[in-house]
C-alpha cells in the first residue's frame, strides 16, 4: 500500500495486565471503506480511543496523512481532518439540531472572552458562514426538516446521522464510525448507508466497526479482524467469509465490547 491515509505500527495499550490493543499494525487504504469486525472484547472501540485521541497507547505509533499524530488530542484531528461518531449518540439535548451542528467547528471567534466584545463583526460574519455550512450539511443527511427541533427529541436514527451532521462540519479526509446500524430502523439505515456510500464516492475514507456482517459484505472491503486485541484477519470480504478461523469464532458475534 502505497500511500495510507492512516497506518499504525506497534500499537499497544493495557488496563492493568489486560493488552487491551496489543501490538496492532495495519493500514488503512485512502478511499477505502474497511471493515473492523471482531468479538467483545477484541479492543475494536479501544483502537478507535487510541486513533482518536481519547486515550494514549502505552507503546507504538499513529500516523495520519503522512504525520505522526500518537497521542494527539482529538480536536486538534478533528482540525486535521480525522473525525468519528459513537455508537451512542450524545447530543446535547435541549439544544436544537442545527446548534448542534453549529457547535461542531472548533476555535470560533465567540469562543473566547474577549470575542464579542473586540470582534463582534468578525463573530457575527462567521457565525453566519458556519449556519449556512450548518444548514448545507443538515439537508445533505436529510435532516434539515428537524433543524429547529430540540435534538432531544429525534429518533437514534436520526442522531447518528446528526452525529454524521456534525464530523462532516470539519470537512474530513477519514470518519471511523462506531456501528452506525446499530438500533436504526431499516428505513434510516438505508439512508444512513446511502449518505456513507455518497461521502466515500466523494473521496472521504471510511473505517467502520460493525457487526452487522450482512453490512460488512456488502459496504466494506478490505476487512480487519481483531481478537484479544490482535489483527488476526486482513483481507477482502470474500475472503474473510471463507476464512475458518473467522466463521468459527468471530462472525456470530452481535454486540460491541
Amino acid at each position: 500500500m502505497a500511500d495510507p491515509i492512516l497506518a499504525t505500527d506497534g500499537l499497544g495499550l493495557s488496563f492493568g495486565t489486560l493488552k487491551a490493543v496489543d501490538a496492532v499494525s495495519l493500514k488503512v487504504r485512502r478511499g477505502a471503506m474497511t471493515g473492523l469486525i471482531g468479538p467483545n472484547g477484541a479492543g475494536k472501540s479501544t483502537l478507535f480511543n487510541l486513533l482518536t485521541g481519547a486515550l494514549k497507547p502505552d507503546a507504538g505509533t499513529v500516523r495520519f496523512d503522512g504525520q505522526n499524530i500518537t497521542g494527539m488530542p482529538s480536536d486538534r484531528l478533528f482540525a486535521l481532518g480525522l473525525g468519528r461518531t459513537f455508537q451512542i449518540p450524545r447530543p446535547f439535548a435541549r439544544m436544537s439540531v442545527l446548534e448542534n451542528v453549529m457547535l461542531a467547528p472548533k476555535g470560533q471567534i465567540g469562543e473566547a472572552i474577549a470575542g464579542p466584545f473586540l470582534f463582534r463583526g468578525r463573530m457575527q460574519a462567521q457565525e453566519r458562514d458556519i449556519r449556512n455550512k450548518a444548514l448545507e450539511v443538515l439537508d445533505f443527511v436529510t435532516l434539515d426538516a428537524l433543524a429547529d427541533h430540540p435534538a432531544g427529541q429525534i429518533s437514534g436514527g436520526q442522531m447518528k446521522l446528526l452525529e454524521l451532521a456534525r464530523v462532516l462540519m470539519g470537512d474530513p479526509k477519514l470518519i471511523l464510525l462506531d456501528e452506525p446500524a446499530a438500533g436504526v430502523n431499516p428505513v434510516l439505515t438505508e439512508t444512513l448507508i446511502g449518505k456513507i456510500e455518497e461521502l466515500n464516492r466523494q473521496g472521504t475514507t471510511f473505517v467502520i466497526i460493525e457487526h452487522d456482517m450482512d453490512f460488512v459484505m456488502r459496504h466494506c472491503d478490505p476487512v480487519i479482524a481483531l481478537a484479544e486485541g490482535r489483527v488476526i484477519f486482513e483481507g477482502t470480504s470474500d475472503a474473510a467469509l471463507t476464512n475458518p478461523m473467522l466463521l468459527d469464532a468471530y462472525l456470530g458475534a452481535t454486540t460491541d465490547e
